[in-house]
């Protein structure tokens, strides 16, 4: 019988990161060791942050069989999971809804397993085992909450049992229907549809923009600060916008992280004007920041999306994430899906009304999922 010990760390450093890694295998990029352990390094995420590491490692004697993301927050920021209101209500209420306990990626709306366990070992008592230790430790440390975003499938019902609370919310994806070249995506269309698409497409050739893909080390090193400023530029300009990232972290990216990068990048008479940085990793393309030094018509639409699907079918990926938002993806054949978190209040009475909200909630995501998926921009027959 194994004999599991629960150790917390406060920072990646301190953790194996061959042995962090071996349990991340092909899952999500973004928690893989050197992404997590970057953004401690350059302070985007430090207590300062309002983001204190205290994460999650289960060992059978000297083996690490299963590890975690957590953080201690202060705020709400940097989640996609909303629960500002929630806090609101905890205030009005008099109860202290910060610091809370959060299993998640910093700032990346991205679904992924959150509770990662070793090959070979049994995961679903070991999701059953941190799941405890969560609750565990919310309660030991008197903290108001704990919440597991955006996490796998199958980590859903152990947690559930254990007692936490299930979230549904909705993202749009690009699944590629076994498209050999672009003009295949564009036939899923309908004509009037593909035809908007197409001008779209055209006004760049009309401009003279010209639009390039560079993916692992085919990255140029002089292209990381430029991505930086188009971040810091597009954050700048949103009423709500936080920048969270510094340029510390992207030259971290640059010497540690090339691996799983693929920048899209769009040029006018020779000037990068505007550009993508995405992540990409065991078929799955992430979007993750953009910007634009002019805003030129469709040129968003263009370098977020049409150059990325079409690099998508090229190299044989099947699902593009383009973040959070964005009803107008819909219009460019990214169909809902819905996403999961999963959440436990400590304070009975405030995880009851808690619980009442997302019941309705689920119900709501749901049939607003069907309803997009129903209305797609594809042809009848491909819906």
């Amino acid at each position: 019988m194994p004999t599991y010990t629960v150790n917390i760390h406060s920072r990646m450093a301190e953790i194996d990161q061959s042995d962090w890694d071996a349990l991340v295998g092909d899952g999500s990029p973004f928690l893989e060791w050197d992404w997590l352990d970057g953004l401690e390094r350059t302070g985007c995420v430090s207590p300062e942050t309002g983001w204190v590491p205290q994460h999650v490692v289960v060992k059978d004697g000297e083996r690490m069989v299963a590890a975690c993301p957590l953080y201690i927050k202060s705020h709400s920021q940097g989640e996609f999971v909303f629960d500002h209101q929630w806090a609101h209500a905890a205030r009005s209420a008099g109860i202290a809804y910060y610091p809370k306990m959060l299993v998640a990626v910093p700032f990346t709306p991205a679904t992924g397993i959150r509770l990662m366990t070793a090959p070979g070992a049994d995961r679903p008592a070991l999701v059953a085992l941190m799941g405890g230790a969560l609750l565990k430790m919310c309660e030991q440390t008197g903290l108001s909450s704990v919440h597991v975003n955006f996490c796998g499938a199958d980590e859903i019902s152990p947690l559930r049992e254990a007692g936490f609370l299930e979230r549904v919310g909705m993202q749009y994806h690009w699944e590629n229907h076994g498209f050999q070249e672009f003009e295949d995506y564009l036939r899923l269309f309908r004509s009037k549809r593909r035809n908007k698409l197409r001008r779209e497409i055209r006004e760049m050739d009309d401009m003279g923009i010209e639009i390039s893909v560079a993916s692992g080390n085919d990255i140029e090193d002089h292209l990381f600060p430029i991505l930086y400023e188009l971040y810091k530029t597009h954050i700048e300009k949103l009423y709500w916008g936080q920048l969270y990232l510094n340029q510390a972290f992207f030259e971290h990216l640059a010497n540690r992280f090339k691996r799983n990068l693929c920048f899209i990048t769009a040029s006018y008479q020779g000037r990068i004007v505007a550009g993508t940085f995405n992540v990409q990793k065991n078929g799955v393309f992430y979007g993750r920041y953009w910007g634009a030094f002019e805003d030129l018509r469709y040129l968003h639409f263009n370098v977020c999306y049409y150059a990325a699907i079409d690099h998508c079918i090229r190299t044989g990926i099947h699902r593009f994430e383009p973040g959070a938002g964005g009803d107008f993806k819909q219009l460019r054949g990214f169909e809902a899906r819905l996403t999961h978190s999963m959440h436990h209040l400590r304070h009975p009475a405030l995880n009851k009304a808690v619980s009442e909200f997302l019941q309705s909630e689920r119900e709501h995501m749901q049939q607003t999922a069907d309803w997009i998926n129903a209305n797609s921009q594809y042809k009848p027959q491909h819906q």
